[in-house]
């Protein structure tokens, strides 16, 4: 059965790839009425009524619930997005929107993150609901849109306006299951919380002129440029927050190098010396406040002819747990200096750090799960430095983790190079062990 069910998830997740939900951050993108309409295509004769929702036109969310035996029991939601973000083709070495198996692995965007997971739990949810199971709590799958760009159009919508339907106990959602660890203590991660996510607009003023005088003139191009080089040199220092040891632990690193990660003094040495740099740059974001600024907009009056008068930078921070949008404000002071009192500053989202418990039915289960085919495997809670439809789960009161489980061979810098990254991809052994994990947990949690 494990062969049919992993062929089900592979051909699922590669029509999902071709769908090419590409969500920009504007309203009319994203179009995952294509995927929801694949999806419940799939599920049809499962025996499962399921439920459109749709904010905005082609942001469409799915739902679907198996109802429990016992009220009174926990319910389970498995939830997974079905929008992914832009890509620049160039950088591909195949069609990123072709979903093409090559060579054992599914090459495409949202391979990762994380069109495999939401496949995957289909093919769990349609398996266990045309098998006849019945949980004793309610089992509920979530196909969401809109999560690249802050769920507006999906899981934070449905929490404002429909959370009865979406509301569970626990929650299953991406990202975990990397392997680590040394051959005495093996491990497998997965994500109990996140940071923050705090973006910002920064909008910086000038004088318009014409662009043949640009003598002592106010250009507020030139004053952003100034503010983008500031930011890319701030580097406050490291923070470790309380999952930060567990996770070092989890990395089979000799004493001493265990000392230096866990000293915020000499961290930094650590990880300039790396050689791996997806690594490295995953465990700075693991332990820093980061700001990137990612997006420049002077509007559709800027012209080569033109001195722009204004101009607006997006700056994607990410908290550390603990800050708000206060600890926000002073870090750009910080960043910024003297600039600071030239710009103004919007927030487009304010969302804090947030972590779940570990000691609950549904982490046991995963243990369980996780030791069938790797009996000396322990998991190892982690921290996730990007945003998911997690934080909004917790706010509805959930224990949201980020799991999955992942080929031994693929190792952690590179898995996190794909993320949003060039040639995005996902092995075939991964997809088998993923789709088994989540048959395992439901029928271990709810059976």
């Amino acid at each position: 059965m494990a062969e049919d069910l992993t062929a089900l998830t592979t051909d699922l997740l590669q029509t999902l790839i071709r769908n090419a939900c590409v969500n920009d951050g504007t309203p009319e993108s994203g179009n995952e009425v294509r995927s929801v309409d694949t999806i419940e295509n799939y599920l049809e004769g499962s025996g499962v009524d399921f439920e459109r929702f749709e904010p905005t036109p082609g942001r469409v969310s799915l739902v679907g619930r198996i109802e429990g035996t016992d009220p009174a029991a926990p319910s389970l939601c498995l939830m997974g997005h079905t929008d992914v973000v832009p890509v620049n083709p160039d950088g591909w070495d195949r069609d990123p929107f072709g979903g093409e198996l090559i060579d054992g692995e599914v090459w495409g965007r949202g391979a990762i993150d994380m069109l495999n997971i939401t496949a995957s739990m289909a093919v769990v949810f349609r398996q266990l609901a045309t098998t006849g199971f019945r949980p004793k709590g309610d089992l509920i799958y979530f196909a969401v849109a809109d999560e690249e760009s802050g769920s507006a159009h999906g899981a934070r919508w449905m929490a404002d306006n429909h959370p009865e339907v979406i509301r569970a106990d626990y929650v299953l959602t991406e990202s975990g299951g990397l392997h680590s660890g040394g051959p005495d203590d093996p491990t497998v991660s997965v994500t109990v919380g996140e940071k923050g996510v705090a973006w910002r607009r920064l909008r910086v003023h000038g004088t318009p002129g014409h662009g043949s005088m640009p003598y002592r003139k106010d250009n507020a191009l030139l004053k952003a440029a100034a503010i983008v080089q500031r930011i890319g040199e701030y580097s406050p220092p490291a923070r470790f927050h309380e999952l930060w040891r567990e996770q070092v632990d989890s990395f089979g690193l000799d004493d001493d190098t265990k000392a230096l990660m866990l000293d915020a003094d000499t961290l930094e040495m650590v990880l300039a010396g790396m050689p791996d740099v997806g690594t490295a740059s995953f465990l700075h974001a693991c332990t820093h406040t980061t700001f990137s600024a990612n997006a420049v907009d002077g509007g559709p009056e800027m012209k080569t002819n033109t001195i722009p008068d204004s101009v607006n930078l997006d700056i994607d921070v990410r908290t550390l747990p603990g800050e708000t949008a206060t600890e926000v404000e002073a870090h750009l002071a910080a960043a910024l200096g003297d600039l600071v009192d030239t710009i103004e500053v919007e927030a487009l989202m304010n969302d804090p750090a947030s972590i779940s418990r570990v000691d609950t039915p549904l982490w046991s289960s995963l243990q369980k799960a996780v030791g069938r085919p790797f009996p000396d495997a322990r998991l190892t809670p982690t921290m996730s430095v990007g945003f998911t439809d997690s934080r909004v789960f917790r706010d509805l009161g959930s224990v949201a983790y980020g799991a999955a489980l992942l080929s031994p061979e693929l190792r952690s810098g590179e898995y996190s190079q794909r993320f949003h990254g060039n040639n995005e991809r996902i092995d075939i052994e991964s997809l088998r062990l993923t789709t088994q994990l989540w048959l395992d947990v439901v029928t271990d949690l709810m059976g």
